[in-house]
């Protein structure tokens, strides 16, 4: 229902312009551990996760119906993994689903597969993505995304994780580095105003 003049719980002054949603990043955990253990072996590298969120005026099952049957009014034109234009985005509801995008010609790309579907509450999907950007066809090698809904007053808080970006390998450094920035934060205003326009 559009037009209801639902605003933003929690926003940041941008000046004269218009109030922006918060966006928060925490990069909690160690980002490198690479001191050796008694064997004298390198231990496996830690990479902190990178985690933000936004506050939407919505019910969790509202938001999270936004996130899941509406993808393509809030996913980034720039985050495509198709060589031709895409078409289409979707989710595949519940554990085992597939989260993908097709383009003009019907050709599918899966971005990753459900690990937990939890209406309302949470989604946890694998993130089939290399260290160039490019698709990786199994989830060997991925990270995670962790997404939970969480009742607040007046809304929902919304909190998109990266986790376990370790599972990169050698690129996963340069994977935390871009998703430290302002990508991920323009995922969660757009999806903000998603959620604002689809009530």
């Amino acid at each position: 229902m559009r037009g209801r003049g639902r605003g933003l719980l929690k926003c940041g002054s941008t000046g004269g312009l218009a109030p922006r949603p918060t966006v928060v990043v925490s990069t909690a955990g160690s980002r490198h551990r690479r001191a050796r253990d008694q064997g004298g072996h390198v231990p496996q590298q830690t990479i902190a996760d990178v985690r933000k969120w936004v506050t939407v005026a919505a019910t969790p099952e509202e938001a999270f119906k936004v996130f899941t049957e509406r993808p393509a009014d809030w996913w980034p034109p720039s985050h495509v993994l198709l060589k031709k234009e895409r078409a289409g985005l979707a989710f595949e509801p519940g554990e085992g689903g597939r989260y993908y995008e097709w383009d003009v010609d019907g050709n599918q790309i899966d971005w990753g597969r459900i690990l937990e579907w939890v209406p309302g509450r949470r989604i946890v999907m694998t993130w089939r993505i290399n260290a160039r950007w490019e698709s990786l066809p199994t989830d060997d090698g991925a990270s995670e995304i962790e997404v939970d809904f969480e009742p607040v007053e007046g809304g929902t808080k919304v909190t998109l994780a990266h986790v376990k970006l370790h599972q990169h390998g050698e690129g996963a450094d340069r994977i935390f580095q871009a998703l430290d920035g302002p990508a991920p934060g323009e995922t969660l205003e757009r999806f903000e105003h998603a959620v604002r326009l689809s009530l």
